[in-house]
């Protein structure tokens, strides 16, 4: 009995690629790629998914194996592609730290920081609250899943091998920046109405009553009242983040 041996280095070619774009993807994508994970896991998940995507794309790589200056090149290719499939993961995460940030503001804590396990560096409290919570809801809705499709589809997005459209990531690129940035604010517009509201009712109040001490009143009370205002939207705001998260993985899925 003989064994065809002559498949193994393209094979492994293939597996090299594949890693490299999920490598990179899996460095940045929220959930996956925190700092507060080891690199171990990290690891042992870019393994895993390169294992599942092998067999399911092997067909869409055309390895020369003649020369390793294709190779490099290809290689230099697919992590360029997971690195813009994980940023944009990566961003729309950070729509959670835009409204965190805006929140903090609002209420009087924008000096009121911890350490962030995410990032491996200080943040604002309410940033690293929701930072988390939409982590663990969207792990607890099974929307990690889209990420996965995601790099499924990218094959289609972004072909192997094919011309890298700069166009079109410049403008993914900026359209995830954008939505970002707006739902951030969306997501943090009921404390602009109450610290205009509330800041108006101050300045009133100091008006009419100079002897009174307005900002030792204010700030407890601005807290209070935000904390209220926090628990009764918080619901309405996650679920307006996984509805914007859904339409950002959408965003690499071509139109059928």
């Amino acid at each position: 009995m003989r064994l065809d041996v002559s498949l193994l280095p393209a094979l492994a070619a293939v597996f090299m690629l594949t890693f490299a774009r999920i490598g990179a993807m899996v460095m940045l994508m929220p959930g996956f790629g925190e700092m507060s994970i080891p690199v171990r896991i990290k690891l042992a998940i870019a393994l895993g998914l390169t294992l599942i995507m092998v067999p399911l794309h092997r067909a869409a790589y055309q390895v020369d194996m003649s020369s390793m200056t294709p190779l490099l090149v290809l290689m230099v290719h697919e992590i360029l592609i997971g690195l813009v499939l994980g940023a944009v993961g990566r961003v729309a995460l950070s729509a959670l730290a835009v409204a965190g940030s805006v929140i903090a503001q609002q209420l009087g804590l924008g000096f009121v920081t911890a350490f962030d396990p995410g990032q491996g560096q200080q943040g604002l409290l309410i940033g690293n609250f929701l930072t988390i919570l939409g982590l663990t809801l969207l792990f607890a809705t099974d929307m990690h899943y889209l990420i996965i499709a995601a790099l499924n589809e990218s094959y289609n997005v972004f072909a192997p091998g094919a011309f890298l459209a700069t166009g079109d990531v410049a403008m993914l690129a900026t359209k995830g920046f954008a939505l970002a940035f707006k739902i951030g604010t969306q997501l943090a517009a009921p404390f602009l109405v109450f610290g205009l509201v509330f800041n108006l009712g101050l300045g009133v109040l100091a008006r009419m009553m100079p002897q009174m001490q307005v900002y030792f009143v204010g700030v407890p009370l601005s807290i209070v009242i935000g904390f209220m205002i926090f628990a009764a939207v918080i619901v309405t705001m996650m679920g307006t983040y996984l509805e914007y998260f859904g339409s950002i993985m959408q965003l690499l899925t071509p139109v059928r």
